[in-house]
């Protein structure tokens, strides 16, 4: 099994005809992903790769059952590309697009929240399953994308795209593997957050542990730590923390939009503190994961 996307996932790409989307859409076609439609307007009646470009999507959900669809779209078309998904039933959106405005963010946030869907990003790579689909352009060409990503019992979240496909490697050469891996996004707000997803991963009889990329700034943490301690989460959890040094540099940002340091909550240690308090595992290196990941699993074995 698998969670968010499997084998069957059929998906949109919103904006499709533009130079991201297009390699994103090849590369998820060679994926064996199932890329049912793509939606420009005014260029409706075009192909890429295949695959057909409408002007709506409901011309498209108009005729066939969609799962998903993932936006690549400019920042000023994202609400209503988003809005227009989830008022013809999608129920699952992936948006790589970054530099939203917070306020059209939450627009669209709670507009699928009342809709019953879910989204991943913004500012996101997307979501795979190895050897059943990706979505989105998480871990590049699909002959990349294999060799990193192996079907095993580790899920894994992050909020660094690349990161998601190093850490994902790292698994995957000592032999462990992935049961879904997620780049959920880099900005301030996004869609779902470790504690969000991680009762989808507990109901996946597939997932054995958990391992999460982290960086200062936000609550998310905080949140996933508080999760696992009242829940009494059945997955052993490893943790990387980047960007410790900023724990000197109070307001500095580092990488991605939702990474500043606003006050003591925000920074690595004290992020590494609450995560060791709910029994979560940190590694000191990346290289270090793998490592951690079999000792957690020995444990409830």
């Amino acid at each position: 099994m698998s969670i968010l996307v499997d084998g069957s996932t059929t998906f949109i790409i919103q904006g499709i005809t533009g130079r991201e989307a297009v390699n994103m859409t090849r590369e998820c076609l060679d994926y064996g992903s199932k890329v049912v439609g793509g939606v420009t307007p005014g260029r409706g009646g075009r192909d890429v790769y295949g695959v057909p470009v409408y002007d709506t999507v409901r011309e498209i959900t108009s005729q066939m059952h969609v799962d998903g669809a993932v936006l690549a779209v400019p920042p000023a078309f994202v609400r209503d590309a988003a809005l227009e998904a989830l008022d013809n039933g999608i129920k699952l959106l992936v948006i790589v697009t970054e530099r939203i405005p917070r306020g059209e963010v939450a627009q669209v946030l709670e507009y699928a929240r009342l809709q019953g869907a879910r989204v991943i990003g913004p500012n996101c790579l997307g979501i795979i399953s190895p050897g059943k689909s990706k979505m989105g352009g998480i871990g590049g060409p699909a002959e990349d994308t294999r060799k990193a990503y192996r079907p095993g019992p580790v899920g894994v979240m992050s909020r660094s795209g690349g990161m998601t496909t190093e850490i994902s490697n790292a698994l995957t050469a000592a032999g462990l593997g992935e049961s879904t891996a997620i780049s959920i996004g880099g900005d301030a707000i996004i869609g779902s957050t470790y504690a969000e997803l991680m009762p989808l991963f507990e109901a996946d009889p597939e997932t054995k542990a958990i391992v999460i990329y982290s960086e200062p700034g936000g609550p998310m943490e905080a949140q996933l730590a508080e999760y696992v301690q009242r829940n009494g989460s059945r997955l052993p959890v490893v943790a990387f923390m980047a960007g410790r040094f900023m724990d000197a540099m109070p307001g500095m940002r580092f990488g991605h939009a939702g990474t500043i340091v606003e006050g003591r909550q925000d920074t690595a240690a004290e992020k590494i503190r609450r995560l060791t308090e709910a029994g979560i595992s940190v590694a000191e290196e990346i290289s270090d994961i793998p490592k951690l990941v079999k000792e957690r699993l020995g444990e409830v074995a």
